[in-house]
């Protein structure tokens, strides 16, 4: 299944989830500008090492917010931003913007100290904002579990799009997230599906304790 829109509008504009899909894809293609010795430099300093954070947490910790403006591929970048155009906005909408930004940044966090605790002796970078848009799409599910998301699902040779509740889109999401995570060899490089599934974990969370009074 691939969501395509749904059918929750919002009240005001998403600020925030269009500065961060701006920002991630102007970091993307200065990235992809860099040559190849100064891309490993780039890395170096910014990407989430697991085995640095561990050994010199107060140093590396900015690594946990500045990995999630970084991405591997092109196609990575794209699935990302696109998941967070989808859920962001309702998320924002509810939340207000500041309060949103730091939920999101604060969901790619804990996602990525959840990760890092199953290798933490890898050497092998962390980027991404998955981590992060999980934790929006675990709120959305809490949220907004009525809203219906049309897909694109794939049936064999036959491809067709269908209204799906984002209870049924989401929970079948996470469900094959948690099936990766259980499956994958955490120190090899790949999808840290881990951080998906603890991230999509601390947004459900957030928004269930969330009081409706502190929502807009």
């Amino acid at each position: 299944m691939f969501p395509l829109h749904d059918d929750n509008p919002t009240q005001d504009t998403s600020i925030v989830v269009y500065a961060l899909i701006l920002i991630n894809v102007l970091i993307f293609g200065y990235q992809t500008s860099l040559p190849n010795f100064q891309l490993g430099e780039w890395l170096a300093n910014w990407a989430l090492f697991p085995k640095e954070l561990i050994d010199n947490p107060s140093k590396e910790a900015i690594a946990l917010i500045s990995s999630q403006f970084l991405h591997g591929n092109i196609f990575h970048l794209v699935g990302n931003l696109w998941f967070l155009y989808l859920f962001g906005n309702n998320i924002e909408d509810q939340l207000g913007h500041w309060k949103f930004l730091f939920f999101y940044l604060l969901c790619g966090a804990i996602a990525g100290v959840v990760q890092v605790m199953t290798a933490p002796s890898s050497l092998v970078p962390m980027v991404g904002a998955s981590g992060a848009i999980s934790g929006v799409m675990g709120a959305y599910l809490v949220r907004f579990p009525r809203a219906r998301i049309l897909s694109l699902v794939f049936l064999g040779f036959f491809i067709t799009a269908i209204p799906i509740p984002a209870a049924v889109f989401l929970s079948l999401w996470i469900a094959g997230q948690t099936v990766y995570a259980a499956l994958a060899n955490p120190n090899l490089p790949g999808v840290a599906y881990l951080a998906h599934v603890s991230g999509f974990a601390i947004g459900a969370i957030f928004m269930f304790l969330l009081p409706k009074s502190s929502r807009n």
